[in-house]
């Protein structure tokens, strides 16, 4: 059997590079971008490949779309995500960080899914998003950090409309929930390392069914509602 594939959009760092790195432990091919060519070595001395890629340029992006074209993929991950204003009310975002926010989370993973979903469906892959709880509409508690909360509600419609396109081609599509995760994101008062959600993100895509085409799950497999 040879060599299974993943692909790891946003690995420079916190969840992305931990699902790099275990995946290439167990020897897995790994094709991993990074936003700045600096970002690349430490997952290049891991033995992955590689790719500079800014998910706000059209261009790079295109570019990455032509190098897709012949890969089987068994993983595709769009991890690449920003945060934004840490907001605890309804405050008004600036148009910059709308912007931010918006293009890095909502554009980029539009830009990305038409490209990666066709090369996750010639292997009966599993292409995943990583979204938030944050996300849900349903689960909501609080108001905070309304401006990601949008993005990421956003990012789950992109989910669902790629789980149609692509679900019926061989490919399973789900949203993922990383956990709250001590990354740089997450801050240090997480509940969750990044070793055990990227070992739990890994479990739950090897597990799932083409009855989980279009779905939304916590990192440990639990389903979560939209």
């Amino acid at each position: 059997m040879s060599m299974q594939t993943a692909l790891i959009i946003g690995a420079s760092r916190g969840i992305g590079f931990e699902l790099a790195r275990q995946y290439r432990a167990d020897g897995w091919r790994v094709i991993a971008s990074v936003r700045k060519p600096q970002d690349g070595a430490q997952l290049e001395s891991l033995g992955c490949e590689v790719v500079q890629l800014d998910v706000n340029d059209a261009a790079q992006c295109a570019a990455f779309g032509k190098k897709l074209a012949t890969e089987k993929l068994a993983i595709g991950m769009i991890n690449a995500g920003v945060y934004g204003p840490r907001t605890d009310g309804l405050e008004p975002p600036t148009d910059a960080d709308f912007d931010a926010v918006m293009h890095a989370n909502v554009l980029g993973a539009m830009r990305l899914l038409p490209l990666v979903g066709p090369a996750v469906a010639r292997a009966n892959g599993r292409l995943s998003v990583t979204s938030s709880r944050m996300g849900s509409i349903s689960l909501r508690t609080n108001a905070g950090g309304w401006l990601y909360r949008a993005s990421k509600a956003a990012l789950n419609s992109l989910l669902a409309d790629t789980a149609l396109t692509f679900g019926a081609q061989g490919a399973i599509c789900v949203a993922l929930h990383p956990g709250w995760v001590r990354t740089d994101m997450g801050g240090d008062g997480a509940d969750l390392a990044v070793a055990d959600s990227a070992a739990g993100i890994r479990a739950t895509l090897a597990g799932l069914t083409k009855a989980d085409n279009g779905k939304f799950f916590n990192y440990d497999g639990a389903p979560l509602s939209w």
